[in-house]
């Protein structure tokens, strides 16, 4: 379980810092309550997280030779796919997830009220969080993690990362968010889906 706890808590942790995601709960934090807005993200990731986790559990009804090495070639894929990001990224990548994270908000305040409600304020937290995270690559690591691990380790885990990366989001505002280096960042995620490839695939053997 603590194995599985730590590769949810690390690779959601080191996935999510100043993603679109990130961000888009920064200019929220800015805009409205932050008490409302961390709310509203932390619940859309948990719900993404307990999805995502079933999924992997109904893949581990497969055989176990297919889960493992289909654990082994996603985390592989990823790890490669984020170097090569970064190795094509422009030096302001920080600024380009800032403007589309916030020309995604722009979109969705532009048709509410002048006075959003508390009720608004969580929905619309909610809603961007979990449509951004649709699809992410931190939804199919957490479901190749459930597949073969602990369920409540990985549960926890993840739940638990996203939840510091929304709290560093909300309370650290766009300060924090521009001293995040985008390209570090992916580069030290992209190493560690690499590892984690590693490792399972010594596992296998």
């Amino acid at each position: 379980m603590l194995k599985a706890f730590s590769e949810g808590l690390l690779l959601i942790t080191l996935s999510e810092l100043g993603d679109k995601t990130f961000f888009i709960a920064v200019i929220l934090a800015m805009r409205h309550s932050r008490r409302l807005v961390f709310v509203g993200v932390t619940t859309a990731l948990a719900v993404m997280t307990v999805l995502s986790v079933l999924v992997g559990q109904a893949l581990s009804l497969m055989p176990q030779i297919y889960v493992h090495f289909g654990k082994v070639v996603l985390f592989f894929s990823f790890g490669l796919k984020l170097l090569y990001d970064v190795s094509r990224m422009p030096m302001n990548a920080e600024e380009v997830e800032v403007q589309e994270a916030t020309a995604v908000v722009n979109e969705v305040e532009e048709q509410l009220s002048k006075k959003p409600t508390a009720l608004t304020i969580l929905l619309e937290a909610f809603s961007l969080t979990f449509l951004a995270e649709w699809g992410d690559r931190t939804q199919f690591a957490t479901i190749a993690l459930a597949a073969s691990n602990n369920v409540i380790g990985v549960t926890t885990g993840a739940i638990l990362g996203h939840g510091i990366c929304a709290a560093i989001a909300v309370l650290g505002g766009r300060l924090i968010g521009e001293r995040i280096s985008e390209r570090v960042v992916t580069a030290i995620g992209g190493s560690l889906f690499l590892l984690f490839g590693a490792i399972a695939l010594w596992e296998g053997y």
